[in-house]
């Protein structure tokens, strides 16, 4: 899929004309995600200017475009709901503090430069979450095949024009860049699906349609004046911050996530390195500005963020056009967005689902070990069927380790290096951990091994206190056995471990053993 992205230097028209296109890409979804959260769709709106255009500022990921999401929405729409239980008016206001509150968790997560825990993420959960997202992206999309007046699916004529209008856009995306790319496709295909439609086809969905679903807005204009910020007022704060604060920890964590997830996809496309600690403190930033304003928060879009690399966005300049074009787009311009058809921004997306799906992994199959392919099936089938992509990540990190702990457990090997009727010295081999202590003491026979027994640990290392346990009870076993059992060539790490056990491992270890040293590797900063 990375062919298609292949970078392209930044330069500021490519810039401002994808983040024109991106801003497009935003308004239907915004709106649609203010739906699920529960809210006015300029609550999704102005959060999409807010993450984007500060995220872009600030961010530690040049290109990658932040809005309102539909994680970020399913949770956040919970402080709604529980606010509106409560009262008139103050599902709002529960809002606006989760979603401020999630900044600073974010901010501080940032700080405390915990954004590195993004490399713990293996490659094959990679390949599970992108694929996944490309399913999710394309589920998305079936909504708008559907009358959105009568909500029954399309059928005869209208079905037809729908297809052909989404095909057209589809089409002018793939093949506009032959003729030249100084302008981007999904640009030209908007705006050329929106010409015919508006001319030949005036009855087909567009963006109007949406927002006249919006309670109060029966007539589906997109107009609104810049929000000023004001604290969320109402709230019961001695009886609500337990929920307050288990809600927002939800949502910084799913921003988190997602946004560094998104980060670490876009590294690959452009093959280029962001910085996941600034990009968590930006979002935070980003989040707790949302809030004040009465943005109801996001983080990352994937799929905007591949828009925007595929129509020529690199630089910062990108995600701020977007977000600008966006705000103008609400204040001064809503009438030329209400005219755009569902069908142009359905074919984009289609083009984006493409794109984002890693089919290189259907070639997978007999050719990795099939445990990573178990964890890329098990990514992609809890994204798509939770809708999570959090969820997705953290269970795949787990299936991973599990299968590195279950595999590594069986690589711990015993070779004898000097045996004589006194002394047997034994070389280990391998990690001594939780998974492998058992395979380790089942290579020891105290009753039948000679007098006096020396593990040679120079090929091997004590990872934990499971590891500290098992070497002792071998010790205990070999000393009711009324014989000696002693260690040498511990590295330094495994030393401190020992010492800092203290009593808890009664194990007397060689005192001739040589220093080791390790190499100084450059730290690198994010």
């Amino acid at each position: 899929m990375f062919d298609l992205f292949r970078s392209k230097n930044s330069n500021p028209k490519d810039d401002i004309l994808s983040g024109l296109t991106v801003a497009l890409a935003l308004v239907p979804e915004a709106i649609a995600f203010a739906f699920a959260a529960g809210v006015d769709p300029l609550v999704g709106l102005w959060a999409a200017v807010f993450m984007g255009f500060i995220t872009s500022t600030c961010g530690g990921r040049p290109g990658m475009i932040s809005g309102a999401t539909g994680a970020i929405a399913v949770v956040a729409g919970k402080a709604v709901q529980h606010g509106d239980a409560l009262g008139d008016g103050l599902g709002l206001q529960y809002l606006f503090v989760v979603i401020m509150l999630a900044g600073i968790i974010q901010i501080l997560f940032g700080v405390l430069r915990l954004g590195r825990f993004i490399r713990l993420v293996p490659h094959p959960v990679m390949i599970g979450f992108v694929n996944g997202l490309a399913i999710v992206i394309l589920m998305a999309q079936f909504p708008s095949f559907r009358d959105l007046k009568t909500d029954e699916w399309l059928t005869g004529q209208p079905l037809l024009v729908m297809v052909a209008l989404v095909a057209l856009t589809m089409v002018i995306i793939q093949f506009f860049p032959k003729i030249t790319k100084a302008v981007p496709s999904s640009l030209v295909a908007i705006v050329t699906v929106g010409v015919i439609s508006f001319l030949l086809f005036k009855d087909t969905a567009t963006v109007s349609d949406v927002l006249a679903k919006a309670p109060g807005n029966p007539e589906g204009k997109l107009s609104g004046s810049f929000p000023l910020p004001a604290l969320p007022t109402g709230i019961a704060w001695g009886t609500e911050w337990g929920f307050l604060f288990k809600t927002a920890f939800i949502v910084a964590m799913v921003g988190i996530i997602e946004s560094l997830m998104t980060l670490q996809l876009i590294d690959e496309i452009t093959e280029t390195r962001g910085q996941g600690n600034r990009e968590c403190v930006a979002q935070g930033s980003a989040n707790l500005l949302s809030g004040l304003f009465g943005g109801m928060g996001g983080c990352a879009m994937i799929g905007q963020s591949l828009i925007n690399i595929k129509s020529g966005g690199r630089g910062r300049l990108s995600g701020i056009s977007a977000a600008v074009a966006l705000a103008i787009f609400i204040i001064a311009a809503g009438t030329i967005i209400e005219i755009i058809p569902i069908a142009a921004l359905v074919g984009v997306m289609f083009m984006v689902v493409i794109s984002t799906f890693e089919w290189s992994s259907l070639k997978t199959w007999n050719k990795v070990p099939f445990s990573e392919i178990i964890v890329i099936v098990a990514v992609t089938l809890v994204t798509v069927v939770l809708h999570d992509l959090a969820t997705a990540v953290f269970i795949g990190i787990v299936l991973s380790a599990l299968v590195f702990a279950w595999e590594s457990s069986k690589h711990v090997f015993v070779i004898v290096e000097k045996d004589s009727p006194d002394e047997r010295i034994y070389s280990l081999q391998g990690l001594l951990y939780f998974g492998s202590v058992r395979e380790f003491t089942d290579k020891f026979q105290a009753k039948s091994d000679v007098k006096n027994i020396v593990i040679d640990f120079g090929h091997a290392r004590v990872c934990d206190m499971s590891g500290l346990e098992s070497i002792n009870a071998l010790a205990d076993r070999y000393r009711k056995a009324g014989k000696n059992l002693r260690l040498r060539h511990l590295s330094p790490d495994c030393r401190s471990m020992l010492n800092k056990a203290g009593t808890m491992v009664n194990v007397e270890v060689l005192p001739n053993d040589p220093r080791y040293t390790v190499a100084n590797l450059r730290k690198d900063i994010d």
